[in-house]
């Protein structure tokens, strides 16, 4: 690689081929090629597949190779059985892809599922800037202006208390932000953007 190699950037989310859904969750699939050079602003992201979000995962790793270096371990990584397998569906996914072309790998870790969120918690295991986010993702059309506002800052502070202090002046009217992040949820749940599950008690497995 040059100065003058172009870089791309990921930031909190990323996006894969819905196909690839069953193998992520399962472990099978553990990192995703990229053509180019590509570096990711976050550790902690959002990945979306299908048109939904299905999972948050952790980057553990980045490194560059040429098309032609990739090996039997970046073809585990991806859940193929071969490198052929994997070099086939670089080439057919970026058409013109040369050998000597750069290539990205990420490599993550899933760390909570988003189709099988608990119950039992307010916010279903789910951090309020974690709501903030997939919700100005999928619905911003369906908030108000005042909504957007309180769940844009959200992300930014990822703190109820300050951003009931920065939208609202008032630390008591906490309540309004909750409401906010509670409706986000709410709808994303109703629309099916995120899907909860019954989650076993402890009492129910020792019987």
């Amino acid at each position: 690689m040059t100065k003058r190699t172009r870089v791309k950037f990921i930031g909190r989310h990323l996006m894969l081929k819905g196909a690839y859904i069953e193998k992520m969750l399962t472990g099978e699939k553990r990192a995703t090629i990229r053509k180019g050079v590509v570096k990711p602003k976050y550790s902690e992201i959002t990945i979306h597949a299908g048109g939904k979000p299905v999972a948050k995962a952790k980057i553990t790793r980045i490194y560059f190779k040429k098309l032609r270096e990739l090996s039997e371990y970046e073809a585990k990584l991806e859940g193929y059985t071969s490198r052929e397998e994997l070099i086939d569906e670089l080439r057919r996914v970026y058409k013109g892809i040369r050998d000597d072309d750069y290539v990205t790998i990420i490599e993550f870790e899933v760390t909570q599922r988003l189709d099988m969120l608990p119950l039992e918690d307010p916010y279903h295991g789910l951090k309020p800037v974690d709501v903030a986010r997939i919700a100005l993702r999928y619905l911003k059309d369906e908030l108000s202006d005042f909504e957007v506002k309180i769940l844009v800052d959200l992300t930014r502070t990822g703190s109820i208390r300050k951003t009931t202090l920065r939208v609202l002046g008032d630390l008591n009217k906490r309540n309004v932000v909750r409401r906010t992040i509670k409706k986000a949820l709410k709808t994303l749940i109703k629309k099916g953007i995120l899907k909860t599950t019954l989650v076993e008690s402890k009492e129910s497995k020792t019987n």
